[in-house]
Formats: C-alpha cells, sequence, structure tokens
C-alpha cells in the first residue's frame, strides 16, 4: 500500500506545504552535474566518474538562478534530506511537467533505512530551463517487507 503525502512528509526535510501532494512529496533540485569522467560498476564495488557542477545564471526576468541545460545527460541532486522508514520502500518519479518539455528522470528503489539527499539521472531531449528549488520529481512511499536495512556506500551520501 501506498503511503499519503503526509506520512512521506514526515520523512522529508525540509518541507513547504506546497510539496506535500495526495500521495508523494515533490523534490526540488538543488544542483546539476555533468559527468566528464568514466565511471567503473564492477563485481566487487563501484567507483563514481568524476562530475563537473553547473553554474546557475539568471536567466529568467524573476531573478532566480537558472539552469539552461541543453539537450544531454546530466545528474541532479535533490534538495531535501530524504530519510526512508523501516517497513517501507521509496520510488521517485518525474513531475509531468518535466516530460511535457521532453525530459525525464531516472531513479533507482530507496531501499528501507538509506538517509541522504538522492540524486537523479536527467535526460533532457530538448534544451529547457530549470530554476534552483524547481520542484522535478515526486517521492512516494509504499510498504514493503525486508530483513534488513540499507546500510550501503551510498548512506548518508550529500549530507
Amino acid at each position: 500500500m501506498y503511503r499519503s503525502g503526509q506520512f512521506v512528509a514526515e520523512h522529508v526535510s525540509p518541507t513547504a506545504d506546497d510539496q506535500v501532494q495526495p500521495n508523494g512529496v515533490d523534490l526540488t533540485v538543488e544542483a546539476v552535474f555533468e559527468q566528464r569522467e568514466p565511471g567503473r560498476i564492477r563485481r566487487e564495488g563501484k567507483e563514481i566518474g568524476d562530475r563537473q557542477e553547473l553554474e546557475s545564471e539568471q536567466y529568467t526576468d524573476e531573478g532566480t538562478p537558472t539552469y539552461y541545460l541543453e539537450a544531454g545527460t546530466y545528474v541532479a541532486r535533490y534538495g531535501e534530506r530524504i530519510a526512508i522508514p523501516s517497513g517501507h520502500v521509496g520510488f521517485v518519479y518525474p513531475r509531468s511537467s518535466l516530460m511535457r518539455n521532453s525530459c525525464m528522470l531516472n531513479t533507482a528503489v530507496w531501499d528501507a533505512g538509506y538517509e541522504g539527499r538522492g540524486e537523479g539521472l536527467l535526460q533532457v531531449h530538448h534544451d529547457v530551463e530549470i530554476a534552483e528549488g524547481a520542484r522535478i520529481a515526486q517521492l512516494v512511499l509504499a510498504e514493503a517487507e525486508h530483513v534488513e536495512e540499507y546500510d550501503g556506500s551510498y548512506q548518508g551520501e550529500n549530507l
């Protein structure tokens, strides 16, 4: 069973009222990166390739720092700290406004016990402007059985 947005909000911080949706919580973009060097995924371990954080600029009349992203692939770091509670699994989905602007966000399963500021793979198929703090994804939580809780290498990432 998926949990309510109010329940999810108890495990996301900071959270503004307008981020709480009926079935989840919207996640905002804190930073955008371009991968510059190859990563390595081995049978025993992994290595993330070097990344460069992109600079946001004032592209809009509002004066909000904004990323102008050309078609390509990026990594977006969320602005919120996530704590997946025991007995649950988290899924992050793109907001429809991304898809309507020819963008897609790919993520992985977030296991019970994970804590950190996660990231998603942002695929831009047509140039787009995304403001810092814009809502780009939604976290939902579902009840799930598990034997252990997450204690992997991404525990506490970006905190």
